[in-house]
């Protein structure tokens, strides 16, 4: 890929509200940074007159409609949408009102109908969503702890709540969509002090400024969350962003350093403890068999990774059991090779079991999962998988296998 020609944006920023309490200025440099990178050429290189930009007075209510609207119109199925919105968001927990909202600049605060009556409610937001075609839709909400909002203006004003995580799963419903949202819905967003941008967009703009992994020139969705959240909890412990994904692939979502430059590929593995880079986990049955012996394994030697196997590691006479722990254990990560013989089988959920079980004690990734079917895995469609079902672009996604297994397991 060497353009995005068919990539469209709408981008909010809402500091300064005309009836309720305003957010820090940062809300819009971080509005105004996403634009200015998305078309920038020499990165996400969105063409310019595709990603519109609303900031304070100009995100009135009737704004917002338009611009999702306008994506609805001008999108078809391959098309690739980001949508970025910093502002006031919140829910109304009960009453004829009660569900979630996003609140536009106009919005006024002073009873559960007026909030209804001038703010996008969450059933209006998520019918908008389903009304694109594209099946590669981003949208990333960061949005303040509703403590922000203010206290209401008259007594039969609810309190506003935190958009809850619940409607982020409604939202990712439909096929090609991801919701990327800056913490929990009990958690601040924060700014760090002398910060130009909020915690959590400060790591996005790096990651599309190049941070994420780009093989074969763009940054694909699940490598920029990837990338994006332990930063954001390593420096702020007290937020977690939160991924919710309805995805058949690891779909690009721009490009890396404007396509011109390939991912920086670390030239070695870390020098640590383990004996092996890898531990391979796949099912016996044919054909993924030969696929993982003849095809997948090679590749990834001839790039120097070390890894263990069963048909070749394990010791003769030892107890098979013993044999899975101990390959879990000396290898950096344990390699899932996903299909539906996989899933069914006992010695190979234990094998996953083990490398997560190692993952929790010491905070890390001890476990990498590559799809060779399709198939559901038990842990959901939101875990960061990579898809290696179509052989054309193996060496591709060998390359992308390659930058991760010589990543720290911590990091």
């Amino acid at each position: 890929m060497d353009k995005m020609d068919n990539a469209y944006g709408l981008v909010i920023g809402i500091a300064n509200y005309q009836n309720i309490n305003s957010l820090p200025n940062t809300v819009l440099d971080d509005a105004k940074d996403i634009h200015e990178l998305l078309t920038d050429p020499n990165h996400c290189a969105y063409p310019p007159d595709s990603v519109q930009l609303l900031l304070d007075e100009k995100a009135t209510r009737a704004a917002f409609r338009q611009g999702l609207a306008s994506l609805a119109q001008r999108c078809n199925q391959d098309s690739t949408v980001f949508i970025y919105l910093s502002s006031h968001g919140g829910r109304i927990d009960s009453g004829s009102h009660a569900g979630e909202y996003i609140l536009p600049v106009d919005t006024v605060y002073t009873s559960d109908e007026s909030i209804a009556d001038t703010a996008i409610s969450g059933d209006e937001f998520t019918e908008a969503l389903r009304g694109i075609p594209a099946r590669k839709v981003l949208v990333i909400f960061d949005c303040c702890h509703s403590g922000g909002v203010g206290q209401p203006k008259a007594l039969e004003a609810s309190e506003i709540k935190a958009i809850p995580e619940s409607y982020y799963e409604v939202l990712k419903s439909g096929r090609g969509r991801v919701i990327l949202a800056s913490s929990r819905s009990t958690e601040y967003s924060y700014v760090l002090p002398g910060a130009s941008n909020s915690l959590f967009t400060q790591y996005l703009l790096a990651g599309l400024r190049g941070g994420a992994p780009g093989p074969g020139g763009v940054i694909r969705i699940f490598d920029l969350f990837s990338y994006i959240q332990p930063k954001v909890t390593t420096d702020q412990a007290r937020q977690h962003p939160i991924f919710k994904a309805e995805v058949e692939e690891n779909f690009p979502i721009s490009l890396y350093l404007g396509g011109k430059a390939p991912a920086s590929i670390p030239a070695s593995a870390p020098d640590d403890e383990f004996k092996y880079d890898l531990f391979v986990s796949y099912s016996q049955q044919e054909p993924v068999k030969s696929w993982v012996r003849k095809s997948l394994l090679p590749r990834l030697e001839a790039q120097g990774l070390r890894a263990c196997i069963d048909f070749r590691d394990f010791r003769l006479g030892a107890p098979l059991v013993l044999e899975m722990e101990r390959g879990v254990e000396e290898s950096r990560y344990t390699l899932a090779v996903l299909t539906e013989s996989y899933l069914t089988s006992n010695f190979t959920e234990l094998e996953g079991i083990l490398a997560e079980q190692l993952g929790l004690e010491k905070s890390e990734r001890r476990l990498l999962a590559v799809m060779r079917e399709s198939c559901t895995p038990r842990l959901g469609r939101d875990r960061l998988w990579l898809d290696m079902t179509n052989d054309d672009e193996l060496d591709l996604n060998i390359e992308r296998l390659v930058y991760e297994l010589r990543q720290s397991p911590g990091k």
